[in-house]
């Protein structure tokens, strides 16, 4: 073949590599964050901005994605990259051993964006039990980079991925897989038993002085579950964002109730109705003294309900094993004897009320 016939041939070759490479986005422009939380949720970010789109990217579409709508899509981001935007989401495949699927959302700038940047964000609930994650991205993108980073850790993970293939599987820390719902009521079970015995000194001389006042178990235990309905309404009440009070206020409270009860064990005899009714407004407060401990473990979103429930039969379970140790020690060899109040019931609740008033002191002032 002539060069003459050859340089209409390589000015054609010239002419069709550039559009070939401009069929797939820059190596590197865009970049993918999947972020893997201690809650058992994730969110994979896609940050966009105007110089990641080609002219066919622009410009708005209507309709869904094959996930839904994308939440916080403004009219002026859709006008500019709602095609792009939706070619993302439907071209993302988001899995943890099997594919699912995530809610759409675009989340309000940060401080430090650059102007014009927009993100798309892929998120939800991780399943339980899931071990490794991958992603593939359809939307042809050329080779891009996927950042995994686990919540907590510094250090992140980067894959390099061409669009259209899968990731390599990425191993999920234990923290940031969710348990499973018999995991979630062992370990909330366990909490809340150890959260009265041991942890819960406070609570175990509270306990005792509802046990002072009766030789006899019904009435005993008629307090004990008034005290456990209590606690459990305010404890809900406080972890769903209903009623809260700060721990400098709850504290010093929850001592004084401890002194209360102790002073109407010497002052009173026997068991009045109005007792039942006492213990349960002080259940009320230690509920709420419950939901701080609770807002510091943190609850599992997917499994809120049943953590809620299983760290409150926990505390019961606590409470009854304070009881019974009570009861097998003092009131069962002790309780028919004529000297009991005198010897036993008067003695321990003054120094209940000794410990009660000491820690309302120190929890106001130290």
């Amino acid at each position: 073949m002539r060069p003459t016939t050859l340089r209409p041939l390589l000015l054609a070759a010239l002419l069709i590599l550039p559009g070939a490479a401009a069929r797939a986005h820059e190596l590197g422009k865009i970049q993918i964050y999947a972020t893997f939380l201690k809650d058992g949720t994730y969110r994979i970010d896609i940050p966009v901005d105007p110089a990641h789109l080609w002219p066919g990217d622009k410009g708005s579409a209507e309709g869904e994605t094959r996930y839904g709508a994308i939440a916080g899509l403004t009219p002026e981001v859709d006008r500019q990259f709602g095609k792009f935007l939706r070619d993302l989401a439907n071209g993302a495949t988001v899995s943890f051993g099997a594919a699912v699927q995530p809610k759409l959302a675009i989340p309000p700038p940060a401080t430090d964006e650059p102007p014009g940047r927009t993100t798309l964000r892929l998120a939800g609930p991780i399943p339980p039990g899931a071990r490794a994650f991958t992603f593939r991205e359809e939307v042809p993108l050329g080779t891009f980079p996927l950042v995994l980073l686990i919540e907590g850790e510094e250090s992140s993970v980067w894959q390099w991925l061409d669009a259209g293939a899968t990731s390599p599987p990425f191993s999920l820390a234990k923290a940031a897989v969710p348990p499973t719902r018999s995991q979630v009521v062992r370990q909330y079970l366990t909490l809340g038993f150890t959260h009265i015995v041991p942890g819960g000194p406070d609570h175990i001389l509270f306990v005792l002085g509802i046990f002072l006042l009766s030789r006899r178990v019904k009435p005993i235990l008629q307090q004990v579950t008034a005290f456990t309905v209590a606690h459990t309404l305010t404890l809900a009440l406080s972890i769903y964002g209903i009623v809260r009070l700060p721990p400098s206020i709850v504290e010093p409270l929850i001592a004084l109730s401890i002194v209360f009860v102790a002073v109407e064990n010497i002052l009173t005899p026997e068991l009045r109705p109005s007792r039942i009714a006492l213990v349960f407004c002080f259940g009320l407060l230690h509920g709420l003294g419950f939901a701080g401990v609770l807002s510091e473990l943190g609850l599992p979103r997917a499994e809120f309900l049943t953590a809620l429930l299983s760290f409150n039969v926990g505390v019961e379970g606590g409470q009854l094993t304070v009881i019974a140790i009570a009861f097998l020690l003092v009131g069962l060899p002790f309780r028919r004897q004529s000297w009991y109040r005198q010897r036993v019931v008067v003695p321990a609740s003054c120094l209940i009320a000794a410990v009660g008033l000491y820690w309302s002191v120190e929890r106001v002032f130290f």
